[in-house]
């Protein structure tokens, strides 16, 4: 079960991964959770990619922390678990946003003509230094 904030609105619903209530809540598609990707940059939290009823989707973190650096990005890749620049882009990347903030839970619209099923990992990258701080792997629902 999750609870969703999205657009500065607050859905206390509760969600069942996969299963909306009478098609007007919000879908957890896919799930995962941050790891770092070595002892010098660590993540933990989830990463949601979720569908709302009126089609937005969104890309969440929660309970999300990163080890805070320079020009971090938050990036969609198709790698599951990308360690390098190279890995991260090779399998097919997008680029969501800057990252908001190393700490806290926060969301990323996605357009709607994006396809998620390409994706693989949520990747909090420097693009400064071309370093990956941390990946979440996601797992279907």
């Amino acid at each position: 079960m999750h609870r969703l904030i999205a657009m500065g609105l607050l859905w206390a619903a509760m969600i069942s991964p996969g299963v909306a209530n009478a098609q007007t809540e919000p879908v957890v598609l896919a799930t995962g959770t941050f790891q770092g990707a070595d002892s010098v940059h660590r993540g933990e939290g989830k990463a949601l990619l979720v569908r709302l009823a009126d089609g937005q989707r969104f890309l969440r973190f929660e309970q999300f922390r990163v080890t805070n650096g320079p020009d971090l990005y938050v990036y969609l890749s198709g790698h599951p678990a990308p360690r390098s620049s190279t890995q991260l882009h090779e399998a097919g990347a997008r680029e969501v946003a800057v990252l908001k903030g190393n700490v806290g839970s926060q969301n990323y619209a996605l357009p709607t003509d994006l396809d998620l099923a390409k994706f693989k990992s949520a990747v909090i990258y420097c693009k400064r230094f071309t370093v990956i701080f941390a990946t979440a792997e996601f797992a279907r629902n």
